[in-house]
């Protein structure tokens, strides 16, 4: 063994041996001077720990210096009883505490008593069983806490190892402190028992032994079991206040001293009302004014100091900001910052900016967060926070919208103004600025606030600016949709689904198709204005169909057949028969010729004479339904339906195209037109 292990086994023997050797009073004068001095020593390790379990030997340590503490009393004791002199520093506690006065060092005695065992250790053991408590309770949070980061790859293995070891010591270490705080209670009690045994015991065999007369046996034995008490209780008390500075360190970033000194000095404005305060009692009350004025100076020059300090490291640390953010821009890692592109951006010139101004009364944020509600309802999409930001090189009354960095539609606001459109006929008394809806592209007029009622009573439409903007922006995010929806944001909406279906989703992912198949099929029914918000029947069919063919085409297909009810609500009205486009045989027939197989898939590849002729025909048709005001509907059969959608896909990609096969059964379906070949 060790020298220090050999000693520490040999003075923990002797500290148990003390209560049956007697041990001379100059040993003993010796053994209760280190008491004193462990007890300081113990008291400031644990000011300046800044994490408990820093200080793990804390709970033992606790128990070894109480049984060292009892194992001086009773040997204290038994020099009292036993030649009424227990060495020099008992002696001197006894009469220097109590000032020659007896009633004095009791009540010094008791006072410590209660301090300790009421205010202290009741204290102490309290807070160690609530921590105990709550520390156990949290650890399978913690714990879960852990796995996640590891499963996140947020820590390694190595760092999830650490940080369940502490939690374990962190639970045995509070479980240990409320157990010891028992031992601080119990030497409390026993202190007032030993003294009044040795009091007692003292002018008995005082008396009967040693024969001394009543008031000398009192005066003697009171003075050392006084100053027997006093010595014990001091250490005690040290070891109790270190106690409930263990457990009270709840959350720390720094020692006890740093501690106050940063959060008690936090606010130094608050030092200059606490100054007057002072000032006031020496006016205002019989307290001598020169008792608080001095008190008041020092608040109010400390004050002063600490704020200008404050103010120093304040400005010191905005420096340091800036002097980072240079060196991060002067990094060659700087740019990858400028590589992140935001899915949807809406820009704005100067001229514009009380629209985004909530201050100036404006609202296009609110309207955002509506548009988003409004497509997640309508098309089951989750649109990506859109960034609105102003750009001087715009013209004032200029905004644009971009989509991954990329511009694709723009518009001009006139603020104070209206947007009026015509109903179909022009009214020469509504005048105003010519210009273009930029949704819908249709002629519009800028009209004043001294117009807009006419407007109305004529027939017009008439919008605000924000309206204009909102209206804009969900065109755009609809036209656009397919291109917001990546295999991030479809692992979002499948995990969505797996939370109230997670059969089907165990079933589907990844066994029959992938996160990027379902992708492709979502995106595929956005494009043409299919809402994917009933995701349930679109993984079901997927996990039908899945399994016979992995073109996402021919999955979409499948899709919206199922979809059927969904597509028919979406273009049919239940009043007014279908009206729709349809296309002969003959057509058909050469459509489904020209169809070629491939690894990738199968795609239409006819010859450029037949599809401009297709293309042609078709076009001429769905001009005539436009000018008549009714909205152009192509149906097909469900074999080249996908085909027939490619070879539209440039020109008319708003033109919706449907099968016989997604509408329902109980539709009636009225042919207005007819593509021949």
């Amino acid at each position: 063994m060790k020298i220090k292990d050999l000693s520490i086994l040999i003075g923990i023997i002797g500290v148990v041996l003390m209560m049956v050797v007697p041990i001379p009073t100059w040993l003993l004068d010796v053994l209760l001077v280190l008491n004193i001095s462990a007890a300081l020593m113990i008291l400031l390790i644990a000011m300046n720990t800044t994490d408990a379990l820093h200080f793990s030997i804390f709970p033992t340590l606790l128990l070894v210096t109480t049984v060292f503490r009892l194992s001086l009393n009773v040997s204290t004791t038994r020099l009292i009883l036993r030649d009424a002199d227990a060495g020099h520093v008992v002696e001197t506690f006894g009469n220097f505490v109590a000032g020659g006065q007896l009633a004095i060092g009791f009540v010094v005695f008791l006072i410590l008593v209660v301090v300790q065992f009421i205010v202290i250790t009741k204290g102490s053991e309290r807070v160690a069983e609530v921590a105990a408590r709550f520390t156990l309770d949290a650890m399978p949070g913690k714990q879960m806490s852990i796995d996640a980061d590891l499963n996140a790859g947020l820590i390694n293995e190595q760092q999830a190892r650490e940080r369940r070891e502490k939690i374990e010591k962190e639970a045995d270490f509070y479980g240990a402190m409320d157990g010891a705080s028992k031992f601080v209670k119990g030497d409390a009690i026993a202190s007032i028992i030993i003294v009044l045994i040795n009091l007692i015991g003292g002018i008995i065999i005082g008396m009967a032994v040693h024969g001394f007369d009543i008031m000398k046996a009192l005066s003697t034995y009171a003075v050392l079991s006084i100053g027997d008490g006093l010595v014990s209780q001091i250490p005690a008390l040290l070891i109790s206040t270190a106690t409930g500075i263990i457990v009270t360190r709840a959350a720390s970033e720094g020692n006890l001293a740093h501690d106050m000194s940063s959060q008690l000095f936090r606010y130094p404005r608050l030092l200059y009302i606490v100054s007057g305060t002072v000032a006031m009692l020496g006016i205002a009350t019989p307290i001598p004014f020169v008792t608080t004025m001095p008190y008041a100076i020092i608040l109010a020059i400390a004050g002063y100091r600490l704020q200008k300090n404050l103010d120093r490291r304040k400005q010191e640390e905005q420096l340091m900001v800036e002097e980072k953010e240079i060196e991060e821009v002067r990094s060659p890692e700087s740019v990858i910052s400028l590589l992140q592109v935001d899915p949807i951006e809406f820009e704005f010139g100067y001229g514009l900016i009380p629209l985004a101004d909530t201050q100036q009364g404006g609202d296009l944020l609110d309207r955002i967060i509506m548009i988003r509600r409004q497509c997640a309802l309508e098309m089951g999409l989750i649109v990506p926070v859109i960034r609105i930001r102003d750009n001087i090189q715009l013209k004032p009354n200029e905004y644009v919208i971009k989509m991954k960095g990329n511009m694709v539609a723009r518009g001009e606001l006139l603020l104070h103004h209206y947007l009026a459109m015509s109903p179909g006929f022009e009214d020469d008394s509504v005048t105003g600025i010519e210009t273009q809806e930029p949704a819908f592209g249709l002629p519009a007029l800028w009209i004043d606030e001294a117009t807009k009622e006419r407007a109305e009573l004529a027939g017009y439409t008439v919008v605000d600016p924000p309206s204009v903007v909102a209206t804009h922006l969900t065109e755009v995010i609809k036209k656009y949709a397919h291109e917001l929806i990546g295999r991030q944001e479809t692992k979002a909406l499948i995990d969505s689904v797996k939370e109230t279906y997670p059969a089907l989703v165990e079933e589907l992912i990844p066994s029959i198709v992938g996160v990027g198949d379902i992708q492709k099929v979502l995106a595929k029914l956005l494009k043409e204005k299919i809402s994917i918000r009933d995701l349930v029947t679109i993984f079901e069919s997927l996990a039908d169909y899945g399994k016979f063919t992995k073109d996402p085409d021919i999955l979409t297909e499948y899709v919206r057949q199922n979809l059927s009810r969904q597509i028919t609500q979406q273009y049919a009205s239940t009043s007014e028969p279908l009206k729709v486009i349809t296309v002969s045989p003959a057509v058909e027939k050469k459509i489904a010729e020209a169809v070629q197989q491939s690894d990738q898939g199968s795609y239409l590849a006819m010859d450029p004479a037949s599809s401009q002729s297709i293309y042609q025909k078709l076009t001429e048709q769905v001009n005539r339904l436009v000018q008549t005001g009714q909205q152009p509907i192509i149906l097909t059969s469900p074999t080249i339906r996908m085909y027939m959608r490619q070879l539209l896909e440039r020109s008319l990609q708003d033109i919706p195209v449907l099968s016989y096969s997604e509408l329902e059964p109980n539709i009636e379906v009225q042919s207005v037109g007819v593509v021949n070949a």
